[in-house]
């Protein structure tokens, strides 16, 4: 981050007398180019309607104004509404909303079918962000996140180092990191460098429920013991016996021996069919 942009951070706080809130993960992203290029990354449009979580000072938000046709942006903190309210004044297709988006149905927010989620998130929140915009009755066409290096590495992860995280994650949309932001470029600045993914949902979840649901209790109980063999993390997760579990996976053709985090999206989806028989 270039020292004027550290400048007018400090200089919006301290004139408001406020300071960034540890607790909610407070930690802004100023610098122009890479704001311009995390909205070149989301391949923003004038077409489009975009779901900004948590505007902060709101400089993604005003950058993100230029390139769409219009922005919701949702703030949980009460103090920045006043700032964000005379920073964004000249943008007539924003909307500010304060609120949690935890708590916030996404249909209220967005009155249109299609649009973009882009967003510089805590870190604290990632996977629960994720879940909430991934099961979402009202899905985005595209999910854009600032989150922590190392989690976006595992969200992103391809077959043979597949985490819960990551199959949580693919089971709705394809993620790609695409940027590495180092940690010098927030104010202030977190302990470890962050990312940006993009994922681009599919048109469907990989599974209609009820067998999703099969699949996550699947793929809990693998990772309940990670550094076991699937037969005994699998028999302890679904309360089998090893002998039984051993079974389920040998009819998915998935040797009892191996770890969760070898396995591919398919053999996990094979092995839902298998169970959903059995159960």
């Amino acid at each position: 981050m270039d020292q004027s942009s550290t400048q007018s951070i400090s200089a919006i706080l301290k004139n408001h007398n406020l300071r960034p809130d540890k607790s909610l993960g407070q930690n802004f992203l100023t610098d122009p180019n890479i704001l311009d290029q995390i909205v070149r990354i989301a391949g923003v449009t004038a077409t489009d309607t975009v779901l900004e979580i948590g505007a902060g000072l709101g400089h993604l938000t005003a950058q993100l104004a230029r390139s769409a046709r219009a922005v919701t942006a949702v703030e949980l903190d009460g103090r920045f509404i006043p700032i964000l309210s005379e920073r964004l004044a000249p943008y007539a297709n924003i909307t500010l909303v304060e609120g949690d988006i935890l708590q916030l149905n996404n249909a209220d927010l967005i009155q249109v079918d299609d649009y973009l989620v882009v967003a510089n998130i805590p870190y604290y929140i990632t996977s629960r962000i994720l879940r909430k915009l991934l099961e979402a009755k009202l899905k985005p066409r595209e999910i854009i996140l600032t989150i922590q290096y190392e989690v976006a590495r595992r969200v992103c992860a391809e077959s043979g180092k597949l985490s819960l995280l990551a199959l949580s994650v693919q089971m709705y949309g394809k993620p790609r990191l695409a940027m590495r932001i180092p940690a010098g470029a927030f104010y202030p600045p977190p302990k470890v460098d962050s990312a940006v993914i993009k994922i681009d949902l599919h048109p469907d979840p990989l599974l209609p429920d009820p067998q999703r649901e099969i699949f996550f209790q699947l793929i809990k109980a693998g990772f309940l013991h990670k550094r076991k063999t699937l037969r005994n993390s699998i028999s302890k997760g679904l309360g089998w016996s090893p002998d039984q579990a051993a079974e389920l996976l040998l009819s998915g053709g998935i040797d009892p021996l191996r770890r969760a985090e070898t396995l591919s999206i398919p053999e996990w989806l094979e092995l839902t069919s298998v169970y959903e028989k059995v159960d």
